[in-house]
């Protein structure tokens, strides 16, 4: 089999969609699959595997993590008639997916798309919701030429099915139980970032964004009972365009900045409760790594979180956007150690099920199928 990767976000780029197709890659190459990945370049990158074929690209004025490819279709094109490939797997549908889309109705080619980020929940953030309609539109376009489309979460595939996308199969995101662990609690984090002991530690790990509800979360901080706010400190791993506003106030908060592999593993292992108030996850894979490491969580009973958190079992769902209900839950973790501990095993119990091999067996048994029925259809594929 040989498949051919159309993505606009990729290693050494950090958020869930890099850390789900850098899992992807290794897989491929511990299988034998041949592949080719199209991705942006990116400054300071490291040396890239021969398969990975980077695209010149620029930041996105608005968010410069995020970096916008520039391409022509002609040389890809060019270097896919040599490769060949049996499936195009098109991550995003801007820029490098739209030229995996045309190079596949071009020479019919069996294309299958993934679904990872909720932008339209994005626009209200962002105050152009009226821009909802075209993207709908746009997706519904896209992804009608696939002949699967995968999604990481059921209340994410009800979402795409509501808005009239079809083919859909939900491809779950899995986890590194031995990365992610609760033995890797190392007492020198305190040390680190000048944390006294005695102090339970909250942690949030993601963007610092608008999205992500993370003002939410400061709030519910910030108002928490006296009893419960001289017993916590909150860690916030990761950066984003609200970091210049909220680093200001560091009142009982230490910033890290984005951290990766073993030193994130730590910090997750150090701490003693993960609180992730964004409800427009389609999975939520920090809330599986937190779990991983052994905590419980205190999320939103919204989006994709809502497929691993089980309220009252392995943490606490609370109402999205609200202030009162997160900081509630956060109190009640808090104030109730049997609870929290109970949860924080069950956590881990649940979490080391979700591995990252049988998920990619399934998406790679998925792949297989939508080639063989190509060939039973007919298809003739251009080259």
């Amino acid at each position: 089999m040989r498949v051919a990767l159309f993505t606009d976000t990729f290693a050494p780029q950090i958020n869930g969609v890099t850390m789900t197709l850098n899992r992807l890659v290794q897989y491929w190459q511990r299988q034998g699959i041949q592949f080719l990945v199209f991705a942006p370049d990116h400054g300071g990158q490291g040396v890239d595997a021969a398969e990975i074929r980077r695209v010149p690209s620029f930041p996105f004025p608005l968010y410069p993590e995020c970096r916008i490819p520039l391409s022509g279709y002609a040389g890809i094109e060019r270097e896919l008639l040599v490769f060949k490939p049996d499936l195009l797997h098109l991550v995003t549908p801007f820029t490098l997916g739209l030229i995996g889309h045309r190079f596949g109705q071009r020479h019919n080619v069996p294309m299958v798309a993934s679904y990872h980020t909720n932008f339209d929940q994005y626009l209200d953030y962002y105050r152009v919701p009226f821009l909802k309609k075209m993207y709908w539109s746009y997706h519904v376009w896209f992804h009608s030429y696939c002949d699967r489309n995968y999604c990481p979460s059921t209340s994410t595939k009800v979402l795409l099915e509501r808005n009239g996308i079809k083919n859909l199969e939900i491809w779950s995101r899995g986890i590194d139980a031995g990365e992610y662990a609760p033995e890797l609690r190392n007492p020198r984090i305190r040390e680190k970032y000048g944390i006294g002991e005695g102090k339970m530690l909250l942690l949030y790990v993601g963007r610092v964004a608008p999205e992500k509800d993370i003002e939410v979360l400061l709030d519910s901080y910030k108002t928490l009972p006296p009893d419960v706010a001289e017993n916590v400190h909150l860690i916030v791993v990761g950066d984003g365009p609200l970091m210049p506003k909220i680093a200001s106030d560091k009142s009982g908060i230490t910033f890290t900045g984005y951290l990766r592999g073993r030193e994130l593993a730590e910090i997750y292992a150090s701490c003693d409760l993960f609180v992730f108030p964004s409800g427009t996850e389609t999975f939520g894979n920090v809330v599986l790594e937190a779990m991983a490491s052994g905590l419980p969580v205190v999320g939103v009973e919204a989006g994709g979180v809502t497929d691993i958190i089980t309220h009252m079992k392995n943490g606490v769902l609370c109402p999205a956007r609200s202030v009162e209900g997160f900081r509630d839950g956060i109190s009640m973790l808090v104030r109730n150690e049997d609870l929290r501990l109970q949860m924080a095993r069950s956590a881990r119990i649940n979490a080391v099920k979700r591995d990252w091999d049988s998920i990619f067996t399934e998406l790679t048994k998925s792949y297989r199928s939508v080639i063989e029925q190509s060939v039973c259809t007919g298809r003739s594929v251009g080259f």
